[in-house]
């Protein structure tokens, strides 16, 4: 409780000096003034009091005036407060800590505010100067020479290693407020870093939603419309396709937007059966089924034996064969499209080809260029992995990207996956 209220007293009276130093410097004065007059009046027993009332008066006000200069000059207040020590003591005025007053609070000032060499020269000679002035003055040969010489080295090193000291703590202070700041900063950045992560992966997630559904919808929507009058029985199927197609999205929109919506607060309140599971690559036969109603002829084939897959590696598998498919939907005059999905060591190769004669839209023009490949391309980095997509030398064009089994590390920038 004690150190609590030392501690706001403390912080009071530092909070006070800040805003009003010049009262603060004045009142020091003030004080170093009655401190040194009454150190003026000391005398031995055995010794006569110096007769030089007045100027050692004198000599003692500049000492003391000049410190309220401390703060912009104090080099100067440390020769100007010294010089008038050294003289009262040449006057005969008994060397105390009270007359030495002045020029330890210089020195205190000295330390604290100027750098080590300017501490260093400006304090040695200070302190060689009052040493030489005690020694040697009428005032102090009733005392021996050691102590004439201790004395004055003794009270004069204090302020320096005070002043020193206090040094060190303002800096250690400031370095300490300097890796707050930092970590705040670092903490701000990150959390920045985090919320553009997050947005694009919604955006990665509801792009892949939205674009399928509505690219398949729509080309089943014109195969039905081709077929109206030739052929009503597959028009009437198409038209059922297209209404399991919008379900679906329907579906997988509103999974994707609950898992948005939910928080901590209302997770109690979801039922086992409010959000559907991630889609992975057990769904690839819906997705081809969906592929096939829109006139697009999917073939899946899988080499080596399958093995189980992390849900990331998974969702992010069925993802890209997805857009992939989608993109020869949407861009290729495609009539068929292959899927192979290769189980090699610890990876999977997927490989999406096609044999039409139109680009994806990451290879169309500028103003039509859009973010499926890209989306591809950062789901699989997201989790160790990288992907090719271009056309093929033979004609058509082929996606192809190697995953992990279980996710990884993101590659060092520079390397290759």
């Amino acid at each position: 409780m004690n150190i609590s209220l030392e501690r706001r007293y403390a912080d009071r009276v530092e909070e006070f000096a800040a805003r009003r130093p010049f009262l603060v410097d004045l009142a020091t004065v003030l004080g170093l003034m009655g401190c040194a007059a009454l150190g003026g009046s000391l005398t031995l027993p055995s010794a006569d009091p110096p007769d030089q009332d007045m100027t050692a008066t004198v000599l003692t006000g500049v000492a003391c005036l000049v410190l309220l200069k401390h703060r912009t000059h104090p080099r100067t207040a440390v020769v100007v407060a010294g010089g008038c020590t050294v003289a009262a003591v040449a006057l005969g005025y008994l060397v105390t800590p009270l007359l030495l007053a002045p020029v330890m609070a210089a020195l205190y000032w000295l330390a604290a505010l100027t750098d080590r060499k300017s501490t260093r020269g400006y304090g040695l000679a200070t302190l060689v100067a009052v040493t030489l002035a005690a020694v040697f003055s009428d005032s102090m040969h009733h005392i021996s020479l050691l102590l004439r010489t201790i004395g004055p080295i003794f009270w004069l090193m204090l302020p320096l290693a005070a002043g020193k000291m206090t040094q060190l703590r303002r800096a250690y202070l400031q370095s300490v407020q300097a890796r707050a700041e930092h970590a705040e900063r670092t903490r701000e950045e990150e959390a920045r870093l985090r919320v553009t992560e997050e947005r694009m992966r919604i955006a990665r997630e509801l792009h892949d939603v939205v674009a399928h559904h509505m690219a398949l919808a729509n080309a089943q929507a014109g195969t039905a419309a081709h077929l109206a009058l030739t052929n009503p029985e597959q028009t009437q199927k198409i038209l059922t396709d297209l209404t399991g197609t919008t379900s679906s999205a329907l579906r997988e929109l509103k999974a994707a937007l609950g898992l948005l919506r939910q928080n901590d607060h209302h997770d109690a309140d979801l039922g086992p059966t409010a959000l559907e599971p991630a889609p992975g690559l057990t769904r690839l036969p819906e997705l081809v089924a969906a592929c096939e109603s829109a006139g697009l002829e999917v073939t899946v084939t899988t080499e080596g034996e399958p093995q189980p897959l992390s849900p990331g590696v998974d969702l992010t598998a069925f993802r890209i064969v997805q857009e992939a498919l989608t993109n020869v939907t949407k861009h290729a005059t495609a009539e068929a499209a292959r899927v192979r999905l290769a189980y090699t060591g610890s990876r999977l190769l997927i490989t999406v080809t096609d044999d039409g004669t139109g680009k994806p839209a990451a290879e169309a023009p500028q103003g039509s260029r859009g973010f499926g490949v890209i989306g591809m391309r950062e789901r699989a980095h997201s989790i160790g992995g990288h992907l090719c997509a271009g056309p093929r030398p033979q004609g058509g064009f082929e996606v192809t990207t190697a995953l992990p089994l279980q996710p990884s590390p993101l590659p060092a920038e520079g390397t290759t996956p």
